[in-house]
Protein backbone atom coordinates (compact mmCIF):
# COMPACT_ATOMS: atom_id res chain seq x y z
CA UNK A 1 0.00 0.00 0.00
CA UNK A 2 1.33 3.69 -0.64
CA UNK A 3 1.45 6.45 0.96
CA UNK A 4 -1.54 8.03 -0.83
CA UNK A 5 -3.58 4.78 -1.04
CA UNK A 6 -2.91 4.80 3.11
CA UNK A 7 -4.23 8.25 3.06
CA UNK A 8 -7.24 7.40 1.40
CA UNK A 9 -8.31 4.30 2.75
CA UNK A 10 -8.13 6.23 6.83
CA UNK A 11 -10.46 8.97 4.77
CA UNK A 12 -13.54 6.46 4.26
CA UNK A 13 -15.97 5.52 7.13
CA UNK A 14 -14.72 2.89 9.77
CA UNK A 15 -17.35 0.41 7.74
CA UNK A 16 -15.59 1.33 4.36
CA UNK A 17 -11.96 0.31 5.12
CA UNK A 18 -10.89 -2.72 3.30
CA UNK A 19 -8.82 -5.40 4.96
CA UNK A 20 -4.74 -4.49 3.79
CA UNK A 21 -3.32 -7.46 1.74
CA UNK A 22 0.55 -6.24 0.85
CA UNK A 23 1.15 -7.66 -2.43
CA UNK A 24 3.99 -9.79 -2.74
CA UNK A 25 5.92 -11.46 -5.53
CA UNK A 26 7.55 -15.21 -6.37
CA UNK A 27 11.20 -15.06 -5.83
CA UNK A 28 12.05 -18.18 -7.99
CA UNK A 29 9.70 -16.64 -10.83
CA UNK A 30 11.22 -13.46 -10.74
CA UNK A 31 13.25 -12.53 -13.64
CA UNK A 32 16.51 -10.07 -12.81
CA UNK A 33 18.31 -7.60 -15.39
CA UNK A 34 21.32 -6.53 -13.18
CA UNK A 35 23.15 -4.11 -15.88
CA UNK A 36 26.97 -4.10 -15.63
CA UNK A 37 27.54 -0.69 -14.49
CA UNK A 38 30.97 1.58 -14.18
CA UNK A 39 32.43 2.50 -10.85
CA UNK A 40 30.93 5.43 -9.51
CA UNK A 41 27.40 4.97 -11.24
CA UNK A 42 24.30 4.62 -9.04
CA UNK A 43 23.71 0.40 -8.61
CA UNK A 44 20.16 -0.53 -9.74
CA UNK A 45 18.66 -3.31 -12.01
CA UNK A 46 15.25 -4.24 -12.89
CA UNK A 47 13.32 -7.30 -11.99
CA UNK A 48 10.29 -9.10 -14.09
CA UNK A 49 7.93 -9.99 -10.85
CA UNK A 50 5.37 -12.53 -10.72
CA UNK A 51 2.54 -12.52 -7.72
CA UNK A 52 2.15 -16.17 -8.24
CA UNK A 53 4.58 -19.53 -9.28
CA UNK A 54 5.12 -20.51 -12.56
CA UNK A 55 2.95 -17.27 -13.86
CA UNK A 56 4.09 -15.12 -16.16
CA UNK A 57 5.46 -11.65 -15.33
CA UNK A 58 2.64 -9.38 -14.43
CA UNK A 59 5.05 -6.22 -13.04
CA UNK A 60 8.32 -4.92 -13.73
CA UNK A 61 10.24 -3.35 -11.25
CA UNK A 62 13.27 -1.12 -10.74
CA UNK A 63 15.46 -1.52 -7.80
CA UNK A 64 18.08 1.46 -6.46
CA UNK A 65 20.85 1.15 -3.91
CA UNK A 66 20.55 3.97 -1.27
CA UNK A 67 24.61 3.97 -0.17
CA UNK A 68 23.35 6.18 2.71
CA UNK A 69 20.47 4.09 4.27
CA UNK A 70 22.83 1.30 3.69
CA UNK A 71 19.47 -0.68 1.70
CA UNK A 72 18.28 -1.51 -1.37
CA UNK A 73 14.75 0.49 -2.30
CA UNK A 74 12.32 -0.44 -5.07
CA UNK A 75 11.55 2.99 -6.87
CA UNK A 76 9.22 2.09 -9.61
CA UNK A 77 6.88 -0.45 -10.35
CA UNK A 78 4.56 -0.83 -13.18
CA UNK A 79 1.65 -3.29 -14.28
CA UNK A 80 2.23 -5.07 -17.50
CA UNK A 81 -0.31 -5.14 -19.97
CA UNK A 82 1.20 -7.49 -21.50
CA UNK A 83 3.25 -10.30 -20.08
CA UNK A 84 5.57 -10.96 -23.11
CA UNK A 85 8.70 -9.15 -22.59
CA UNK A 86 11.06 -7.59 -24.66
CA UNK A 87 14.30 -9.27 -25.40
CA UNK A 88 16.55 -8.20 -23.06
CA UNK A 89 20.41 -8.33 -24.91
CA UNK A 90 22.58 -9.56 -21.82
CA UNK A 91 26.40 -10.52 -22.60
CA UNK A 92 28.28 -13.86 -21.96
CA UNK A 93 28.19 -13.25 -18.01
CA UNK A 94 24.43 -13.18 -18.04
CA UNK A 95 24.55 -9.14 -17.45
CA UNK A 96 22.19 -6.60 -19.31
CA UNK A 97 23.78 -3.38 -20.62
CA UNK A 98 22.68 -0.05 -19.11
CA UNK A 99 21.86 2.71 -21.73
CA UNK A 100 20.75 6.50 -21.64
CA UNK A 101 17.40 7.34 -21.38
CA UNK A 102 18.03 10.51 -23.17
CA UNK A 103 20.14 12.03 -25.69
CA UNK A 104 20.77 8.35 -27.46
CA UNK A 105 21.24 8.79 -31.23
CA UNK A 106 20.79 5.45 -31.01
CA UNK A 107 17.19 5.36 -29.81
CA UNK A 108 13.93 6.79 -31.96
CA UNK A 109 12.83 8.11 -28.41
CA UNK A 110 14.35 9.30 -25.17
CA UNK A 111 12.92 9.74 -21.82
CA UNK A 112 11.41 13.63 -22.44
CA UNK A 113 9.63 12.56 -25.75
CA UNK A 114 8.01 9.64 -24.03
CA UNK A 115 6.80 11.31 -21.56
CA UNK A 116 5.62 14.27 -23.43
CA UNK A 117 3.42 11.18 -25.47
CA UNK A 118 2.30 10.05 -22.57
CA UNK A 119 1.06 13.54 -20.89
CA UNK A 120 -0.48 14.06 -24.48
CA UNK A 121 -2.44 10.90 -24.22
CA UNK A 122 -4.02 12.18 -21.09
CA UNK A 123 -4.50 15.97 -22.23
CA UNK A 124 -5.91 15.50 -25.47
CA UNK A 125 -6.68 11.78 -26.48
CA UNK A 126 -3.05 11.45 -28.40
CA UNK A 127 -4.09 14.06 -30.51
CA UNK A 128 -0.66 15.99 -30.79
CA UNK A 129 2.23 13.87 -29.68
CA UNK A 130 0.60 10.88 -28.39
CA UNK A 131 -0.28 8.76 -31.13
CA UNK A 132 2.96 9.78 -33.12
CA UNK A 133 5.19 8.95 -30.77
CA UNK A 134 3.46 5.54 -29.49
CA UNK A 135 2.07 2.74 -31.61
CA UNK A 136 -1.70 1.65 -30.43
CA UNK A 137 -1.00 -0.63 -27.85
CA UNK A 138 -3.57 -2.09 -24.81
CA UNK A 139 -1.75 0.44 -22.59
CA UNK A 140 -1.98 4.06 -24.76
CA UNK A 141 -5.55 3.24 -25.39
CA UNK A 142 -6.68 3.01 -21.75
CA UNK A 143 -4.91 6.28 -21.24
CA UNK A 144 -6.74 7.38 -24.65
CA UNK A 145 -9.96 5.96 -22.99
CA UNK A 146 -9.37 7.87 -19.63
CA UNK A 147 -9.32 11.49 -21.62
CA UNK A 148 -12.38 10.46 -23.40
CA UNK A 149 -14.53 9.37 -20.73
CA UNK A 150 -13.83 12.05 -18.41
CA UNK A 151 -14.10 14.83 -20.69
CA UNK A 152 -17.97 13.19 -21.06
CA UNK A 153 -18.92 12.46 -18.06
CA UNK A 154 -20.61 15.71 -16.87
CA UNK A 155 -21.96 16.52 -19.99
CA UNK A 156 -23.33 20.22 -20.47
CA UNK A 157 -22.84 20.29 -16.72
CA UNK A 158 -18.84 20.56 -16.25
CA UNK A 159 -15.50 20.31 -18.02
CA UNK A 160 -12.36 17.88 -17.48
CA UNK A 161 -8.96 19.46 -17.96
CA UNK A 162 -5.72 17.33 -18.06
CA UNK A 163 -2.08 18.92 -17.50
CA UNK A 164 1.46 18.21 -16.84
CA UNK A 165 2.42 18.99 -13.32
CA UNK A 166 5.43 19.32 -11.55
CA UNK A 167 7.21 16.20 -11.63
CA UNK A 168 9.36 15.24 -8.77
CA UNK A 169 10.72 11.93 -10.03
CA UNK A 170 12.49 12.95 -12.79
CA UNK A 171 15.10 9.29 -13.10
CA UNK A 172 14.84 6.97 -16.12
CA UNK A 173 16.23 3.72 -16.09
CA UNK A 174 16.90 2.21 -19.85
CA UNK A 175 17.77 -1.19 -20.75
CA UNK A 176 19.47 -2.55 -24.29
CA UNK A 177 16.98 -5.06 -25.90
CA UNK A 178 18.48 -7.37 -28.30
CA UNK A 179 16.78 -5.61 -31.54
CA UNK A 180 18.98 -2.74 -30.59
CA UNK A 181 16.46 -0.95 -29.36
CA UNK A 182 15.69 -0.36 -25.39
CA UNK A 183 13.31 -1.09 -22.37
CA UNK A 184 12.89 2.32 -20.59
CA UNK A 185 11.07 2.91 -17.20
CA UNK A 186 9.80 6.28 -16.19
CA UNK A 187 7.49 8.55 -14.19
CA UNK A 188 5.13 11.11 -14.73
CA UNK A 189 2.74 13.61 -12.80
CA UNK A 190 -0.34 15.09 -14.03
CA UNK A 191 -3.26 16.63 -13.20
CA UNK A 192 -6.74 16.33 -13.82
CA UNK A 193 -9.09 19.40 -13.20
CA UNK A 194 -12.88 19.28 -12.96
CA UNK A 195 -14.98 21.88 -13.22
CA UNK A 196 -18.61 23.39 -13.37
CA UNK A 197 -19.70 25.05 -16.14
CA UNK A 198 -21.39 27.49 -14.76
CA UNK A 199 -22.04 29.57 -11.28
CA UNK A 200 -24.94 27.76 -9.30
CA UNK A 201 -23.58 24.38 -9.85
CA UNK A 202 -21.66 22.43 -7.52
CA UNK A 203 -19.12 18.98 -7.10
CA UNK A 204 -19.80 16.65 -4.49
CA UNK A 205 -16.41 15.04 -3.11
CA UNK A 206 -17.10 11.57 -2.82
CA UNK A 207 -16.13 8.89 -0.50
CA UNK A 208 -12.91 8.29 -2.10
CA UNK A 209 -12.48 11.69 -1.92
CA UNK A 210 -12.69 12.54 1.71
CA UNK A 211 -9.13 11.93 2.92
CA UNK A 212 -8.38 15.56 0.75
CA UNK A 213 -11.97 16.93 0.13
CA UNK A 214 -13.81 16.30 3.21
CA UNK A 215 -17.66 16.35 2.52
CA UNK A 216 -17.33 20.51 1.27
CA UNK A 217 -18.70 20.71 -1.87
CA UNK A 218 -16.37 22.57 -4.63
CA UNK A 219 -16.58 24.80 -7.66
CA UNK A 220 -13.60 22.79 -9.18
CA UNK A 221 -11.41 19.88 -7.67
CA UNK A 222 -7.90 19.77 -8.91
CA UNK A 223 -6.44 15.64 -8.62
CA UNK A 224 -2.87 15.10 -9.14
CA UNK A 225 -1.25 11.70 -9.71
CA UNK A 226 1.57 10.46 -10.02
CA UNK A 227 2.61 7.54 -12.48
CA UNK A 228 5.37 5.11 -13.53
CA UNK A 229 5.47 4.15 -17.21
CA UNK A 230 7.51 1.27 -19.25
CA UNK A 231 7.69 1.16 -22.99
CA UNK A 232 10.09 -0.15 -25.85
CA UNK A 233 11.75 2.24 -27.87
CA UNK A 234 13.29 1.32 -31.58
CA UNK A 235 16.59 1.93 -32.34
CA UNK A 236 15.06 3.00 -35.93
CA UNK A 237 12.83 5.55 -36.54
CA UNK A 238 9.41 3.66 -35.65
CA UNK A 239 7.08 3.95 -32.97
CA UNK A 240 7.58 3.03 -29.61
CA UNK A 241 5.05 0.96 -27.38
CA UNK A 242 3.59 1.76 -24.13
CA UNK A 243 3.82 -1.69 -22.20
CA UNK A 244 2.32 -0.59 -19.36
CA UNK A 245 1.53 2.30 -16.41
CA UNK A 246 0.78 2.85 -13.05
CA UNK A 247 -1.10 5.93 -11.59
CA UNK A 248 -1.87 6.99 -7.85
CA UNK A 249 -3.71 9.74 -6.52
CA UNK A 250 -1.67 11.76 -4.59
CA UNK A 251 -3.57 15.07 -3.81
CA UNK A 252 -6.73 16.78 -4.44
CA UNK A 253 -8.07 20.25 -3.72
CA UNK A 254 -10.01 23.02 -5.07
CA UNK A 255 -12.18 25.80 -3.80
CA UNK A 256 -15.48 25.31 -2.02
CA UNK A 257 -18.50 26.99 -3.16
CA UNK A 258 -19.70 29.64 -1.84
CA UNK A 259 -21.81 29.01 0.88
CA UNK A 260 -19.11 26.97 2.40
CA UNK A 261 -16.31 29.81 1.86
CA UNK A 262 -18.71 32.45 4.15
CA UNK A 263 -19.43 29.57 6.77
CA UNK A 264 -15.69 29.16 6.85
Amino acid sequence: MSISDYRETEGLPAADHKPYKPWSYDLASAELYIPRLRVGQDRWFAAALSDQKGKAPSRLAVFVERPQHKRWEMVSVVDLDSQKLPDIALDRDGYATAVAADGNKQLAAGTDLLRTAVLDNFATGGAHTGTKVFAPTKASKRQIEVHHKAGTRYGNQGITVFAGAANRHTDAYALKTTDGGALILFSHTHTQTDAVAHSGLQINPGKDDRAWLHDVPRTSITYTFVCNDAATVPAKAEPSRLIGYTCARVNASGPPVDSWSNRA
